[in-house]
């Protein structure tokens, strides 16, 4: 627990049946400033004063101490559980990732973009109108709604994340974009 300047307090904790998941549970007079501030955050209200976080990268627990780092900045008291400070610490591997030259810190790069994509398509914001299997993994094509921008994603929706994540490439250059721009050790 840190010292608190708003009258608002966080309770951070394991989701109890999504393993990788968070609940974040704002009390306190002025709990609405943290629950704001997590719903901009992409957390997603389920109950009043009710938050959760899960991605499809199931970094949660990364991202829930970045956002007790942002509450906690802000004066807002934070309580991170020992369930999910463990989570927090806990040795993190990615084995078959497919780009294994990546650092821990591009992987969540292009995860983050990858959560991007799956939270414009789940809010209606990117329409996927065409797509197809290329032999390899499937390709398609999408249009935001609010800019008419169209893009092309390269990689797979599955549940399992060691499969290849999306990827978007320009239309004009056909390359393909990826943080992770050093070449793999052969």
């Amino acid at each position: 627990m840190t010292p608190s300047s708003i009258d608002a307090h966080v309770r951070l904790d394991t989701h109890p049946t999504h393993p990788s998941a968070v609940v974040a549970t704002p009390t306190g007079a002025q709990a609405h400033i943290p629950h704001m501030s997590l719903e901009a955050a992409d957390w997603h209200v389920v109950a009043k004063n009710t938050l959760v976080l899960a991605h499809i990268d199931h970094e949660e627990p990364y991202w829930a101490e970045d956002a007790a780092r942002e509450l906690i900045a802000s004066g807002i008291a934070v309580e991170i559980t020992p369930r999910l400070r463990e989570a927090i610490n806990e040795e993190w591997t990615w084995a078959d990732y497919p780009m294994h030259w990546c650092t821990r810190t591009e992987i969540r790069e292009v995860s983050a973009e990858a959560q991007k994509i799956f939270d414009d398509i789940r809010h209606g914001l990117l329409l996927i109108h065409a797509h197809a299997h290329d032999g390899h993994a499937t390709v398609a094509v999408g249009t935001y709604l609010n800019t008419g921008k169209s893009v092309y994603l390269h990689g797979e929706n599955s549940p399992t994340p060691s499969t290849h994540p999306p990827r978007l490439w320009s239309p004009s250059s056909g390359s393909t974009a990826t943080p992770c721009t050093r070449a793999p050790h052969l």
